[in-house]
């Protein structure tokens, strides 16, 4: 047996032996041309980078070189990395690998800024503080949920479909509270609505729609304009208590699925949304999509109060 100074020595003659053996181009991912990112293989023998895979996978549970069914694979919803492979890279080209998680590290940085490019969902209205459970199944949507992810932001708007343009000019930040993952792929993600902003430009990313976007934010009143809104805005909550109490069948359904109308708050102009109660009525309300981006583009608190006062009148007018 070799004793410890011949073992390092016999390490150190096969350390160079390993970088003259391999050159870069053995060490890149066949999907994406460039060095291993966080290599996986999969149970037939092919490794990529992570995220290569998962794109592949978010399209068809199949091996991208060989075809194999990947289902098992995909429903284990975890991806080991390669360790072996990861050693060697670091042993024989470590400033290659340090300029790739450099590279790496900036894609994520340009996915993580939350007014420029930030990626858009086109499908539902959303309000703020309101929760939205969205269904994912989309390869485009796959990705963008997983990107909202690993850049940390768990954020992304939303914004409904509008005739003659890709997206409505005003919508909802969305913050991701869970994911649960599903054997085939599709998600279940638990979103709650956060910040509203208006469109500034629209653009795209790999498949899904992105915007530049400026928040909204609700005027601020003072002195007698601020007495005369509060009074508005708690003569606008008895009517909607009222409507909750109405009772008929379809506001009983309504209040099963979206629990009671919230607390009203101590500062009407604390959030630069205004009070989330309102929000909540609007979700619930039967408005025309058009109608509620109408109410929700407004940064008068005092106006969206007063559309909210003559809406609830109306309803309660009617008979049960």
């Amino acid at each position: 047996p070799l004793d410890n100074k011949e073992e390092t020595a016999a390490a150190k003659c096969t350390q160079p032996c390993l970088g003259e053996s391999l050159s870069i181009s053995d060490l890149e991912c066949s999907l994406c041309i460039r060095m291993f990112f966080e290599p996986v293989t999969t149970p037939c023998g092919h490794t990529f980078c992570k995220e290569c895979l998962e794109r592949c996978l978010d399209h068809r549970p199949n091996c991208p070189l060989c075809k194999q069914s990947l289902r098992e694979y995909l429903k284990a919803g975890r991806y080991s990395p390669t360790v072996l492979l990861q050693d060697i890279m670091l042993a024989t080209f470590p400033t290659q690998l340090a300029e790739r998680r450099e590279l790496h590290r900036a894609e994520m940085a340009e996915l993580s800024n939350l007014t420029k490019n930030i990626p858009i969902f086109v499908c539902t209205m959303s309000f703020p503080g309101i929760p939205c459970p969205l269904h994912v199944f989309e390869p485009r949507y796959r990705l963008m949920i997983r990107r909202c992810q690993e850049s940390g932001t768990r954020r992304f708007g939303m914004c409904i479909y509008e005739n003659g343009k890709s997206f409505a000019d005003y919508g909802c930040m969305l913050e991701i509270r869970r994911v649960e993952l599903l054997a085939d792929g599709r998600s279940l993600v638990d979103t709650i609505g956060r910040q509203r902003f208006r469109v500034l430009s629209r653009g795209h990313r790999d498949g899904y729609h992105t915007a530049d976007i400026e928040y909204l934010e609700d005027k601020k009143v003072s002195g007698e304009e601020l007495q005369e809104l509060q009074c508005l805005h708690e003569s606008t909550y008895r009517l909607a208590q009222r409507f909750c109490e109405h009772g008929d069948l379809t506001s009983r359904h309504i209040l099963m699925q979206h629990g009671p109308l919230p607390e009203k708050e101590e500062d009407i102009q604390a959030s630069a949304d205004g009070p989330t109660w309102c929000w909540w009525l609007i979700s619930i309300l039967p408005l025309d999509p058009s109608y509620q981006l109408n109410l929700f583009s407004s940064t008068s608190l005092r106006a969206r109060l007063a559309q909210l006062q003559h809406i609830l009148t109306a309803l309660l007018q009617q008979p049960p």
